[in-house]
């Protein structure tokens, strides 16, 4: 949640730019246009930064606070390759079905790639590539799972914070590796 702080700054250092901007731009409508890429640009810096701060709260398994990032009936479903998987609803049922997920390997790792985001004022829609890295053990033997996944994420933002309200996790593919 730190880093909405940050935004927080961010857009009042903007909101400074923008009006030393407006100035120096004698066109009013230069300064509109000027204003709604800015904001243009701080949402989409804020949805990745939900996307990727999902990704560090699930390496340090806080599932607790990784379901914050989640409007209040929020809903998940997962994919397998290609096929349904669960359906999750709500926060609470997120929240506790990532953290027993989790729970039974012992490093989470994630890698974030790249991101396509479309804007609809209020709503966003985003893809997100990810690298998921699992240590655990299987069978008494030491495991490395490794998948390809990436996120069609449904947004809207309440209370100026950008929430994910639907994500469908495509896990695409999938390694499994002994380690020694």
């Amino acid at each position: 949640m730190n880093n909405y702080l940050n935004l927080r700054m961010m857009k009042k250092i903007t909101l400074v730019l923008t009006l030393i901007l407006s100035g120096i731009v004698s066109n009013a409508q230069s300064v509109k246009d000027l204003t709604m890429k800015i904001n243009e640009i701080e949402d989409r810096i804020a949805i990745k930064n939900v996307v990727d701060t999902f990704s560090i709260l699930a390496d340090v398994k806080d599932t607790k606070t990784q379901a914050l990032l989640f409007t209040e009936n929020a809903t998940v479903e997962s994919r397998v390759n290609g096929q349904a998987g669960m359906k999750l609803s709500g926060r609470k049922q997120i929240g506790d079905t990532f953290g027993a997920y989790l729970s039974n390997f012992e490093a989470v790792y994630h890698i974030n790639g790249q991101q396509s985001i479309t804007l609809n004022g209020d709503k966003a829609t985003a893809i997100s590539y990810c690298m998921v890295t699992l240590i655990g053990t299987e069978n008494n033997k030491r495991m490395k799972i490794s998948m390809g996944v990436y996120y069609n994420d449904e947004f809207v933002k309440e209370k100026g914070l950008w929430l994910i309200s639907k994500r469908t996790s495509n896990f695409v593919w999938q390694d499994r590796q002994e380690i020694k």
